[in-house]
């Protein structure tokens, strides 16, 4: 799946529609020439390798970063350890909320999966460019709306949903979003660890493995090294209630 095609969606995410993530426009996108241009003269590009965070749990905020390419995890450790995922974020959103202006401390961490290249814009200046404008306040309250959204059908599936079902519906999000048809098959075009997929629906990795290998012994998917290729989707979608 090539990076244009990455673009036009927000992340991926334990969600029970698809359609929450295929409309959300970048930050930028509906601001005019003029606006555009302001929130870029208070940025500071940024370039973080894979494996680097952005800020852990706890560290106090003081801005968002916008994604311009990359990927960016969100997620939140337990006092055990324990990490669930937020969300995968690509190029076109931002991560820091809820708290955009840079106060108080940051509830979960965010960390590059890949190479990123980031536009820090920081909190006090980016609340001037607010004030000043309300189309650039429309935008961000808009993007505040859909991470809302996002969380809000997280917990939802978290709460309502069986941990098969979270993996069944994983996998259909994930083949409906970035999946692409080679004949009869659908090959995600993202790789995922099973760790990758346990910490997205709140399982063990452990877990993960044994259903995605029964999974694979029903001729439903097929598994090798993070590629997932899904072989019979409508068997996904009947498990389903």
């Amino acid at each position: 799946m090539s990076a244009a095609t990455l673009k036009t969606t927000a992340g991926i995410m334990l969600a029970e529609s698809d359609a929450l993530v295929r409309s959300l426009p970048g930050l930028l996108d509906p601001l005019s020439e003029a606006d555009r241009r302001r929130v870029l003269a208070i940025g500071r590009h940024e370039v973080l390798d894979t494996g680097k965070h952005i800020w852990r749990q706890g560290d106090t905020q003081n801005g968002i970063y916008l994604i311009e390419s990359g990927r960016i995890r969100s997620y939140y450790a337990a006092p055990s350890g324990r990490e669930v995922t937020l969300a995968y974020w690509f190029g076109g959103n931002f991560v820091g909320g809820p708290d955009l202006f840079g106060t108080g401390a940051h509830m979960w961490s965010s960390v590059a999966i890949e190479r990123s290249r980031l536009l820090f814009l920081p909190g006090p200046a980016l609340r001037g460019l607010a004030l000043q404008s309300a189309t650039i306040a429309v935008a961000l309250l808009d993007a505040l709306a859909f991470k809302a959204r996002c969380y809000s059908a997280m917990a939802q599936m978290l709460g309502t949903r069986s941990v098969t079902e979270r993996l069944q519906r994983l996998l259909i999000f994930l083949s409906n979003i970035y999946g692409s048809q080679h004949g009869r098959e659908i090959v995600l075009g993202i790789p995922f660890t099973h760790g990758d997929l346990a910490n997205l629906i709140g399982a063990t990795r452990q877990w993960v493995t044994v259903q995605l290998s029964r999974m694979q012994a029903r001729g439903i998917i097929r598994y090798d090294r993070g590629l997932i290729v899904i072989l019979n989707l409508r068997a996904l979608d009947l498990e389903i209630v």
